[in-house]
């Protein structure tokens, strides 16, 4: 039974040492008071409502045992608690040990690809993510322009299925050994992607412990794939006419114009292909391109560009639209240009355009610094970086001057005419 000193402590005369303690408040628990190293302390057990009355007794008697033995339960408590923690990161630690060697043993580059992917996409263009989900594709799958052929395994495909852990440098050389017979140009651009994305495994939480530096930086693979070499297809003056009169020849005209506004623009194939409606401004003559490097960039809309972009069909939100393809614009010129360059014995790529815009600028003396504004490359030097920022209207008055250029060299005659009328083109005899 508990009596006491007071009506807010009571003694259990059959426990030494344990009390009954309430609060004003009419709070009740029970309390353990003993001598320890020489200073009265009282130990919290609980309340009576989660302890019963032997309960109470029995754990008083247990640190009466603690406290005589030469121990304080206070640091016998918190010793037990830290242990207790111990052995939980112990466990936690050797699970996440299992869940390293798992992932070690079945990771591979093709179940990491996608996450990097996701990861870094954010900081990408759309064409770039996607250069690298096709990059890895399998193949197999059936051509968007024949029924019979179906595409061809991509370059870092036999990668795929390799585990980090077993993805070695001795593994990639022999990877480039095997790419750099057949298709060296596009397994120096995946070698890129895979060297970016290992060294991001490299600096994951998870990923770095299997990969702890990046075995595609070897200069052995460098040395296998080589250098790449510069292109140099570009249209002559003197080829223009021939060009022109080929592909004005096109039966369809979306490709026709699609194909001398690249020439035209300099711009590159798919800032073009992109082409919305709503980035077309008729009233103040200028196009909004989606640019690769700095995102969009406003560029003029001279006279014969205008003109043969007006006079398209708006069948959708795209200006160079296609009633076949399954995004609706125009998926791929390259057959019809080929056939075009080969009427006028002219061999040239969709990118020669670009790079015969660019070549055919030094005819008419136009500044190095706005041809490359009109196309689109980033900005050289300390003034072009820096300091010079062009208004539109300049670069129309050079732009209109480059059109006009092209158009004489290649016999065709433009007589533009005031807004709200059809201007007329035609082809001079020479």
């Amino acid at each position: 039974m508990f009596e006491g000193e007071s009506l807010s402590f009571l003694w259990d005369a059959e426990a030494p040492g344990l009390g009954l303690r309430a609060t004003p408040s009419g709070r009740k628990s029970y309390i353990f008071q003993a001598k320890i190293r020489g200073q009265v302390v009282r130990l919290k057990i609980g309340d009576p409502e989660a302890w019963a009355i032997p309960a109470a007794r029995a754990e008083a008697r247990r640190l009466k045992v603690i406290i005589d033995n030469g121990q304080d339960p206070r640091q016998v408590k918190a010793d037990r608690l830290a242990a207790d923690k111990a052995e939980r990161t112990a466990k936690a630690a050797s699970v996440a040990a299992a869940a390293a060697a798992a992932v070690r043993d079945s990771m591979t580059l093709g179940d990491v690809w996608p996450l990097y992917i996701a990861d870094r996409a954010p900081q990408w263009g759309e064409r770039h993510a996607a250069d690298h989900l096709r990059m890895i594709k399998p193949g197999g799958e059936p051509r968007l322009r024949s029924n019979k052929k179906v595409t061809e395994p991509a370059p870092l495909s036999s990668l795929a299925g390799v585990r980090l852990v077993d993805l070695t440098a001795h593994r990639i050389e022999a990877w480039a050994k095997t790419e750099a017979v057949t298709r060296p140009t596009s397994a120096r651009l995946a070698w890129r992607m895979l060297k970016a994305c290992l060294n991001w495994c490299t600096e994951h939480p998870v990923y770095g412990e299997i990969m702890a530096a990046n075995p595609a930086q070897s200069k052995k693979v460098r040395e296998t794939l080589g250098k790449p070499t510069a292109k140099n297809d570009v249209l002559q003056r003197e080829q223009l006419p021939a060009w022109f009169a080929a592909v004005r020849q096109i039966g369809n005209p979306v490709t026709s114009t699609y194909l001398q506004c690249l020439l035209l623009s300099g711009a590159r194939r798919e800032e073009l292909g992109r082409l919305k409606w709503t980035d077309v401004d008729f009233l103040w003559k200028s196009i909004t391109i989606r640019d690769k490097v700095d995102g969009l960039r406003v560029v003029p809309l001279p006279p014969y560009m205008e003109y043969m972009i007006a006079a398209l069909p708006r069948r959708n939100e795209w200006v160079f639209s296609s009633m076949t393809a399954a995004d609706g614009r125009l998926a791929d010129p390259t057959p019809p240009h080929k056939k075009a360059c080969a009427i006028a014995a002219l061999d040239l790529s969709l990118h020669g355009l670009r790079r015969s815009f660019a070549s055919l600028c030094e005819w008419t003396e136009t500044p190095a610094g706005i041809a490359a504004q009109i196309q689109g490359h980033k900005p050289q030097g300390v003034r072009e970086q820096n300091y010079i920022r062009r208004p539109l209207d300049l670069l129309r008055m050079w732009h209109v001057k480059i059109e006009g250029w092209m158009l004489e060299q290649a016999g065709i005659e433009f007589v533009p005419i005031p807004t709200g009328l059809k201007a007329v083109a035609t082809t001079e005899e020479r």
